[in-house]
C-alpha cells in the first residue's frame, strides 16, 4: 500500500502478505502457538494468549530473533528492502545458516489482540508483556536456549532494549534501531498521544463498540506518519512543489487503509511506561545501536544515546547521516543502510554463554 510508504506505520497486514509472498525463503513458515494462562504486568491472566510468528532458515544453525516495529508483523519483515538485503545465499542473515524467528508481537498479526473479540476489554499490555511472550514462544514452543542476536526496529527497537535487561544471558548480540533505552518523552509521546486522543475522542469510537471504523483513525495515523517519519530531506524530495506535496498527500489519503481503532490505540499506548534507562547496566551482550541522524522520533541531538551507551561494556552507535535517499524514522526499515556492520559483528562478536 502507498498510504505510509516508506513509513513504519506501512507494515499493515496487506502489505505484509503482499511482501511476505513475494519472498522466497528456505523452510518459510508461518504459525501461531497458544501460550497457556499467560499473566499480564496488570495482573489479569489469559487463560490463552496466541502467538502468531514466521520462522526461515536452518533449523539446526544459530538463532536471530527480528521484531518489527508498532502496526507491524514478523512477516512484514521478509520484504525487499529489508529481508530481501539480509536473509538471503551470501548475505548477512543468510537463512542456509541461521535459524531466523519474527515473532507477531501481542496485537498484531495472529497474536492475540482487541479486534478478535474483546475489544476495550482487551488486557491492557505493554512492552513488558510483548517481551514476556516471546520469551515463552522462543523457550516453551521453540525450546531456544541461547540466540546469537536480537535485531529490533522502532517498537521491536524498544523491546529490543528490554530484552537485553530482562534476560541478559540469552544473547550475544543486540541491535537496537529506531530506538532509544528512555522513557516516552517530547514529541515522540505527545504524537502518540494525538493517536490515542483523536480516537478515543471520536464519537464513532463509541467506547471501542464501534460498528465502523471511527474515521479518525486514518487521519491520525496519516498525520502521525508525515510529522515523524520520512526525514526532511526525503520528504522534500518526494514534494519539492506544494502541488507535489498536495498530490503525495492525496494519495495517501485514498488508498486503501485495512487498520483497526481498538489494535491501533492499544499498540501506541503500549509504549507508556516504557523506560529501560535504570537497568541497562545489567545488559552482557554486544551492543550495536543504530539510528538515523534525521529520526524525528529519536533525534540525537538530545545526547540520550551517547550516555547510555557510556553504561555497557560493550557498545557502540551507528548513526546514519540524513540525505535525500533517507526516510527519517523509516531509515533503519532499509537494511542497506546497516546490514554490513551487523553482518561484520555477527562474524566478530564474543558468545556469552
Amino acid at each position: 500500500m502507498r498510504l505510509l510508504s516508506n513509513l513504519v506505520l506501512a507494515f499493515l497486514m496487506t502489505a505484509i502478505q503482499l511482501s511476505a509472498t513475494a519472498q522466497d525463503f528456505p523452510n518459510q513458515k508461518y504459525e501461531v502457538w497458544t501460550a497457556k494462562d499467560f499473566r499480564f504486568h496488570t495482573g489479569e491472566v489469559a487463560s490463552s494468549l496466541h502467538i502468531g510468528y514466521t520462522t526461515i532458515g536452518n533449523p539446526a544453525g544459530e538463532v536471530i530473533v527480528i521484531l518489527h516495529g508498532t502496526t507491524g508483523t514478523g512477516a512484514g519483515m521478509l520484504d525487499s528492502a529489508f529481508g530481501g538485503e539480509l536473509f538471503g545465499p551470501g548475505q548477512p542473515m543468510d537463512a542456509a545458516k541461521y535459524l531466523i524467528v519474527l515473532p507477531d508481537s501481542i496485537g498484531t498479526g495472529k497474536s492475540s489482540k482487541p479486534s478478535d473479540g474483546l475489544r476495550a476489554q482487551f488486557p491492557q499490555y505493554n512492552y513488558d508483556d510483548m517481551v514476556a511472550a516471546q520469551y515463552r514462544l522462543l523457550t516453551e514452543k521453540l525450546h531456544v536456549k541461547h540466540v546469537r542476536m536480537i535485531l529490533g526496529n522502532s517498537m521491536g527497537g524498544m523491546q529490543t532494549w528490554l530484552w537485553g535487561v530482562k534476560h541478559p544471558n540469552f544473547m550475544d548480540i543486540l541491535v537496537p534501531m529506531a530506538s532509544m533505552p528512555s522513557e516516552m518523552s517530547g514529541r515522540n509521546w505527545m504524537m502518540r498521544r494525538l493517536i490515542i486522543d483523536s480516537i478515543r475522542n471520536d464519537p464513532e469510537w463509541m467506547n471501542g463498540n464501534y460498528v465502523k471504523q471511527p474515521r479518525s483513525l486514518q487521519f491520525a495515523s496519516l498525520f502521525y506518519a508525515i510529522g515523524t517519519n520520512g526525514g526532511n530531506q526525503g520528504l522534500q524530495r518526494q514534494a519539492p512543489t506544494r502541488v507535489k506535496a498536495d498530490q503525495l498527500l492525496k494519495e495517501r489519503f485514498t488508498a486503501p487503509f485495512t487498520g483497526d481503532a481498538n489494535d491501533h490505540l492499544y499498540l501506541w499506548e503500549a509504549s507508556r511506561d516504557y523506560n529501560p534507562l535504570g537497568e541497562i547496566d545489567k545488559i552482557k551482550a554486544t551492543v550495536l545501536a543504530v539510528n538515523s541522524a534525521d529520526d524525528e522520533r529519536n533525534p540525537p541531538e538530545l545526547g540520550v544515546m551517547q550516555k547510555a551507551l557510556e553504561r555497557i561494556p560493550n557498545a557502540r552507535l551507528l548513526l546514519i547521516p540524513a540525505s535525500a535517499q533517507t526516510a527519517g524514522h523509516g531509515t533503519t526499515g532499509q537494511a542497506k543502510w546497516w546490514k554490513q556492520e551487523v553482518g561484520a559483528l555477527l562474524q566478530s562478536a564474543p558468545n556469552i554463554k
